[in-house]
């Protein structure tokens, strides 16, 4: 599957999820997934607890977290 597939695997829509990035309108955000993985769960575990996910939808929010990693500079909103 190509990155663009991937990619329109995550969705903005600001009636679901506050707007946050979700995976296909779904209301799993894109940042529960992270914590889920950064807990140490495999894609096997997610996918058995998550049965209406698939594989590609987590590489799409990896794919999603490293292109925002990407972001050239951070600016401090607020302290």
């Amino acid at each position: 599957m190509t990155e663009i597939k991937l990619l329109e695997r995550i969705s903005i829509n600001p009636e679901i999820c506050h707007g946050q990035p979700c995976i296909r309108g779904l209301r799993y955000p894109v940042t529960f997934m992270l914590e889920l993985l950064s807990s140490g769960m495999t894609h096997a575990e997610i996918l058995e607890d998550y049965e209406d996910l698939e594989e590609a939808d987590i590489l799409a929010v990896l794919l999603f977290a490293a292109r925002l990693s990407q972001v050239k500079s951070v600016t401090r909103l607020a302290s």
